[in-house]
């Protein structure tokens, strides 16, 4: 036997509505059988994240839940303006701070090998920057050589040349500037 409860086939949606407005919890049952599988597709058209759609189709159906007393049957189907409420609660999760958080901030794993590979693909000796570097004078020479050639931090290049930091960053600042101009 299913044991999903399900409405009598003459049941139509008004009656659903009309249990639902009555606060019969068998009849949220119904409606999320009957329409989350559709609900969530059209919430994933918008988030392209399988966990977020989920989370917006059940904080949607709640709305639904504490909302159905504003539906107007008038005004069209019970299924669009569910629909309706669901995106603009997937919206709302979009626009979201936290959603926003964490669209933007990768895992370390991810965000490290995104870094080593854009580091083994690049390789200033394919643009002649050695070359220009022969330009610059000495002491931002020996700055640039082991920032960008060496891989030292500004810190640690302080600390290798004996220098104060902010003298490795006003040399690097200096010889970028050199640098820029004679790409011109």
């Amino acid at each position: 036997m299913n044991s999903t409860p399900t409405l009598p086939p003459a049941t139509d949606e008004e009656s659903l509505v009309q249990r639902l407005v009555a606060r019969d919890e068998q009849a949220l049952r119904i409606l999320h059988d009957r329409y989350s599988r559709n609900l969530l597709a059209v919430i994933l058209r918008l988030v392209h994240d399988e966990a977020l759609a989920q989370d917006v189709l059940q904080e949607g159906l709640l709305k639904v839940w504490l909302s159905i007393d504003r539906y107007d049957a008038a005004r069209g189907r019970l299924f669009t303006w569910m629909v309706r409420v669901c995106c603009n609660q997937a919206i709302d999760a979009l626009r979201s701070p936290r959603h926003r958080f964490h669209s933007t901030t990768k895992s370390l794993e991810v965000g490290s090998a995104q870094r080593a590979s854009a580091a083994s693909t690049f390789n200033p000796e394919h643009i002649g920057l050695r070359e220009l570097t022969l330009l610059l004078k000495p002491k931002q020479r020996e700055v640039i050589d082991l920032l960008y050639f060496g891989g030292f931090t500004q810190a640690e290049t302080a600390e290798k040349l004996g220098v104060p930091l902010a003298t490795v960053k006003t040399r690097a600042r200096a010889a970028i500037q050199v640098l820029s101009q004679m790409a011109r």
